[in-house]
């Protein structure tokens, strides 16, 4: 379907807004076209027990065209650039790029973010011994930046990654989450390392890392202000198969004058033993602040804040919204399911946010389910959601661990893509929905140009939908650019931002079925 193009301006309390208009594709439900082999995407992630977690994907624009890019990790293999030729409301289609500077070994994931805040996208390297901080050049090109920005990316096994911009900084605060300390393992178990952080010098780069302890072999962690008071503090999701003694879920105070502190029970924290591989957030409950869901063998938890809780007390909520999905929801293998990478947003435009839940056993691993597919859960009205794989044509089987929702080819509905372990990634193109939709780019040209730690809200007749930006969670892989909503039968809304530290600004009226950059 051809695109119309329409450009406006638009000032309201410093902000500037530049969007682009587009027609809308509708069908009943959401369907999905499974277009890997087409689109030219073949790559996997292959590897021993070293690699049993991972299979990340970065998803960002490395060539300013509009169009998302993907970058898999490999394991033992070479790590893949995807770059995106899809034509606007067309099948998808990649070409695989060589000579970007991305072709490395020994990577577990990856998380995209602009670090030295030039306008052009980095890439923080998870990887099985050093990792590495990749600058972004343009044109899909990257060079190594460790030595530059005086990055130590030491020698660990590491699976995990958030970054903030605390206050004053010019540059953002890493932190790199570490499974087990490699030389100690014995037949696949072995003691939990620490997690290294990284916080940047007054005038920019890095100074020499310091660490947070305990460490509980972490798979997943997330900067997020669960209270809203204006800081971020880190989450950090374990998997209880490898922790030993006192090993919990945890969560770290962050202070910009003081090292962090994990909350202890006098604080508010409660604990609770999983085996933590992922993490996503969203406001489903309406509260106004981040929920967190947090995938898991077994039934996944759902983590909502205790009404009125000035402590982090949350409440595992997962049954009743109908999200636990513990397991399989059909192929006849009755043993509890693995999940891993998790990740909301609304797949069908209807202004509800759905949920992606990819999964795969551990192969040592006889307890759990090996036939155990995928789920993508459809929010209906009433917050209860039902699954929706099957109907949609996302059906898999395979060992699944990392994924995206992401609209890659620009006709504002969220296509699917899903990483395995030993096969081919999964693509799946969504042929089109109903409802109307927004994309919002928040750019600056200051520090922070991403907006990391901001919260916007969308609002529309019925609603509001809110949303944290967050660098981190998942499993192993993440994306920046374009923040996809939902507008349902909505054909304008309106949107505001608010950055930490500051107030709301006002409410800014737009159009549905556009790309809407926000200059902050």
């Amino acid at each position: 379907m051809p695109i119309v193009r329409q450009l406006f301006a638009f000032v309201s309390s410093g902000f500037l807004i530049v969007a682009f208009g587009t027609t809308a594709m509708s069908v009943e439900i959401p369907k999905f076209s499974e277009e890997t082999k087409t689109a030219g995407i073949n790559h996997k992630y292959e590897g021993g027990f070293a690699y049993m977690a991972g299979a990340g994907v970065a998803v960002f624009d490395c060539n300013d065209d509009d169009l998302p890019d993907l970058y898999f990790a490999g394991g033992e293999k070479m790590a893949g650039l995807f770059v995106n030729a899809s034509k606007p409301a067309g099948s998808l289609k990649f070409n695989r790029t060589t000579g970007s500077g991305l072709e490395l070994l020994s990577v577990i994931g990856a998380y995209p973010l602009d670090i030295d805040s030039d306008g052009k996208i980095d890439l923080a390297v998870l990887r099985q011994g050093e990792n590495t901080l990749m600058k972004g050049l343009g044109n899909c090109q990257f060079s190594r930046a460790n030595e530059e920005w005086n990055f130590d990316g030491g020698n660990g096994w590491t699976t995990a990654f958030s970054a903030t911009w605390e206050t004053g900084n010019s540059w953002p605060t890493l932190v790199f989450g570490n499974f087990m300390i490699p030389e100690t393992v014995i037949m696949d178990y072995g003691d939990c390392d620490q997690h290294s952080l990284y916080r940047p010098r007054p005038s920019g780069r890095y100074s020499p890392p310091g660490f947070l302890n305990p460490g509980f072999c972490a798979l997943s962690m997330l900067f997020s202000d669960w209270n809203r008071d204006g800081v971020p503090d880190l989450r950090i999701s374990n998997d209880k198969e490898f922790y030993r003694r006192g090993g919990e879920e945890q969560l770290f105070r962050f202070n910009a004058n003081s090292s962090p502190e994990a909350y202890s029970r006098e604080q508010g924290w409660n604990g609770v033993n999983i085996w933590g591989m992922g993490i996503a957030s969203h406001d489903i409950s309406g509260d106004g602040y981040p929920d967190y869901y947090l995938t898991n063998m077994i039934d996944n938890r759902f983590e909502v804040l205790k009404a009125g809780a000035e402590k982090p007390e949350f409440v595992d909520q997962s049954r009743h919204y109908g999200i636990a999905a513990g397991y399989p929801f059909t192929g006849g293998d009755n043993k509890p399911s693995t999940a891993w990478h998790a990740e909301f947003g609304d797949v069908n435009n209807d202004g509800l946010a759905d949920l992606l839940v990819v999964k795969g056993n551990v192969e040592t691993v006889r307890m759990n389910a090996d036939a155990d597919p995928n789920n993508l859960l459809i929010q209906q009205q009433n917050g209860q959601f039902v699954e929706g794989a099957k109907a949609g044509g996302l059906l898999s089987f395979e060992l699944g661990r990392s994924g995206a929702l992401v609209d890659l080819n620009a006709d504002g509905a969220l296509d699917v893509v899903v990483t395995n372990r030993f096969a081919n990634v999964e693509t799946w193109r969504n042929t089109g929905v109903t409802g109307n939709w927004l994309q919002v780019n928040l750019e600056s040209a200051g520090k922070n140009p991403n907006c990391i730690g901001c919260w916007l809200e969308v609002k529309t007749d019925h609603n509001i939908q809110r949303r944290e930006i967050t660098v981190g969670g998942g499993h192993a892989g993440g994306q920046t650019g374009s923040l996809h909503f939902g507008l349902g039968r909505n054909l304008t809304a309106n949107l505001r931002i608010k950055r930490p530290g500051q107030n709301w600004s006002e409410w800014m009226p737009v159009g549905a079925n556009r790309s809407v950059t926000i200059q902050h």
